[in-house]
């Protein structure tokens, strides 16, 4: 038996519509069980971090990482919409890729990553 990916990611939220409203909205995630998003096959870490890391927020207990393919065209929307961005050149290798992170409105982080050319 072996796990063939990750079927969902389910969270606590204090307001469930308005938070899948602006996932929609910003990322383009759908929330339809008839019509669910489909992922594009690739990368997927699934990785415990020491508790004590600042990559994340000490309160959360969990990041999301979306690949993106376009991750300037997105934080040029995302910046026009008024999200707060954080980068950090020392983040990005042409073997990681590049990353860019993003608060959604409950104050949790997202990693936007978009791999390196293959």
């Amino acid at each position: 038996m072996s796990v063939t990916g990750i079927g969902g990611v389910f969270f606590r939220a204090e307001d469930p519509s308005a938070l899948k409203a602006w996932y929609h909205k910003y990322l383009g995630l759908s929330f339809d069980f008839k019509a669910p998003w489909v992922q594009e096959a690739g990368q997927t870490l699934f990785m415990p971090f020491s508790k004590g890391t600042d990559h994340f927020p000490a309160d959360k207990q969990f990041m999301i990482n979306f690949r993106v393919t376009d991750l300037d065209g997105l934080l040029a929307k995302l910046r026009e919409a008024g999200i707060g961005i954080t980068t950090n050149p020392d983040w990005d290798t042409p073997k990681t890729g590049r990353f860019a992170h993003i608060h959604d409105p409950e104050g949790n982080r997202i990693e936007l990553w978009e791999p390196p050319a293959e």
